[in-house]
């Protein structure tokens, strides 16, 4: 407690889902939060949550609405809920969205949108928060990836290419942050049950679905306790799930049993969706 009492945890993607199962579990930790979405409503609704959930009523509970996409109008909420709350000791870069969809079949817009929101998101967020941390000394950065950031999956073209992105970022991070006392988490997950991943699955290719259903699928809250328990620790990777982290050690250590799993998964997959048409 002693941790997390008084300090400002801020986090984007708050209004739904991981981020605000995370949201809670500082709320619960006697940190005042701040809310960032796009959704006022929504921002209103999750208020309430993490008001309920505070470890003292002394703690405040703030929303602002904003586009994490967007540059100016990100760092213009961050930089007034510091103004309001205090300096930002802890980040939880939490927002982002998946559409899934074969390379040749996606719009290119989407590779822009998916690098705007997946990436710029958390580089914006994190350099809005990271000069005043390394002034003090002390403070800790943490994004979400996910395994499409770890290893590419059939479907994942601008969701892969995204993702990857922030995990390169991070690691970066961390070397930089290190000696300014500023930590950095990274958390990679799998399926995650939200609206989001709902609306996700609904549309994926036979093929992204069966490689999806390798990994097991988590709740917000769930994977919300792995989190912050990295965070606790200190640690830089929190991969969710022994099936996830075999996967990635496989491919780092032999690539080649990692694709024929992957690809004989692919044409099962095929195989059945063509009989299926038939």
């Amino acid at each position: 407690m002693a941790a997390w009492s008084d300090t400002h945890a801020l986090v984007t993607g708050g209004s739904s889902g991981l981020g605000l199962a995370t949201a809670v579990l500082a709320a619960e930790r006697g940190a005042h939060v701040t809310l960032v979405a796009r959704d006022e409503a929504r921002l209103a609704t999750a208020r309430e949550r993490v008001l309920a959930a505070r470890a003292s009523e002394s703690q405040r509970v703030i929303t602002r609405s904003a586009d994490v996409g967007d540059r100016e109008d990100l760092m213009g909420a961050i930089a007034s809920a510091s103004a309001e709350t205090g300096p930002v000791e802890w980040l939880f870069a939490c927002a982002g969205y998946c559409t899934p969809g074969r390379f040749v079949e996606l719009p290119l817009e989407a590779f822009e949108e998916h690098a705007r929101v997946n990436l710029l998101g958390v580089v914006h967020a994190a350099r809005a928060v990271a000069p005043a941390m390394v002034e003090r000394g002390h403070g800790h950065i943490a994004m979400v990836s996910s395994m499409g950031g770890l290893v590419g999956v059939y479907g994942y073209s601008a969701y892969s290419a995204a993702k990857f992105g922030v995990t390169g970022f991070a690691e970066v991070l961390r070397c930089e942050m290190k000696p300014h006392g500023v930590g950095v988490t990274l958390l990679t997950p799998s399926n995650i049950d939200t609206p989001g991943y709902a609306r996700e699955i609904a549309t994926e290719p036979a093929e992204t679905k069966a490689i999806n259903g390798i990994a097991k699928t988590r709740s917000p809250e769930e994977t919300a306790k792995l989190f912050v328990r990295g965070v606790e620790r200190g640690h830089f990777l929190v991969l969710p799930g022994f099936s996830n982290r075999l996967l990635y050690r496989l491919e780092g250590l032999w690539p080649e049993a990692f694709f024929a799993l992957f690809d004989s998964t692919v044409a099962e997959a095929r195989k059945g969706a063509s009989a299926h048409a038939e």
